[in-house]
């Protein structure tokens, strides 16, 4: 958040930061359930694509949760002070959650463990497909227009679920309808390349601007867009 937001009125950043702390609510609600059954799911199937699902759902879980830190606050300006500590919590989860699926997913393609089908984890990965997106939309909005690196962050992360469950989904159907077993530690690679490259994002401190949507546009520099 930086000072560019002082140009909305006190009563809508405070309604801003009601959304967002609402919106990180029920983010935090819902990944611990995703993080509870694909762990379950993927112990039992052995699934390296399913765990790193689950972690990557546990990760999302500790960052909402730094979210959440930053916008108890209610002063905007201890909201600023805090932005810098969440967005590396955020990043060093992100590196975290990459190292462990590269390593288990290296484990299951030289042999040391073969994934089951896993009925759990394909429902999962459809349902999360159609919650993450309106979460991930809705928290980016109130983020943008707020001025927060760190919701707009975390929204991505939120976003993140979405492609990630799609690659989980596929991988999961193809070891499941065709037998290609390869493909559950493969899609696990995918979910920590992916999760690096957000990591290295947030370290830099996020890749869209830090001001509200209004004074982009205004400015003509709308690299939120």
């Amino acid at each position: 958040m930086t000072s560019t937001c002082l140009g909305l009125a006190p009563a809508r950043r405070d309604v801003l930061a009601r959304r967002i702390r609402l919106l990180v609510a029920a983010t935090i609600t819902y990944n611990v359930v995703e993080a509870a059954v694909a762990l379950t799911a993927g112990t039992f199937a052995s699934s390296a694509a399913l765990i790193g699902f689950g972690l990557d759902s546990v990760v999302e879980v500790s960052s909402a949760a730094a979210v959440a830190w930053q916008f108890s606050a209610a002063d905007h300006e201890v909201r600023e002070a805090r932005e810098k500590v969440t967005l590396r919590i955020i990043a060093f989860s992100f590196f975290a959650l990459a190292a462990y699926i590269t390593a288990d997913a290296v484990r299951a393609l030289t042999g040391s463990g073969e994934a089951q089908h896993s009925v759990p984890g394909i429902v999962l990965a459809a349902a999360s497909l159609i919650v993450m997106p309106f979460l991930s939309a809705a928290q980016r909005r109130a983020g943008r227009e707020l001025g927060s690196v760190t919701a707009v962050a975390d929204s991505r992360q939120t976003l993140l679920c979405t492609y990630l469950s799609a690659v989980l989904l596929l991988g999961l159907l193809a070891n499941g309808l065709l037998g290609w077993s390869w493909a559950d530690p493969a899609a696990a690679l995918v979910i920590a390349a992916v999760a690096l490259k957000e990591g290295r994002d947030a370290w830099r401190g996020g890749t869209c601007c830090p001001v509200p949507v209004a004074a982009a546009t205004a400015s003509g520099d709308d690299c939120c867009a």
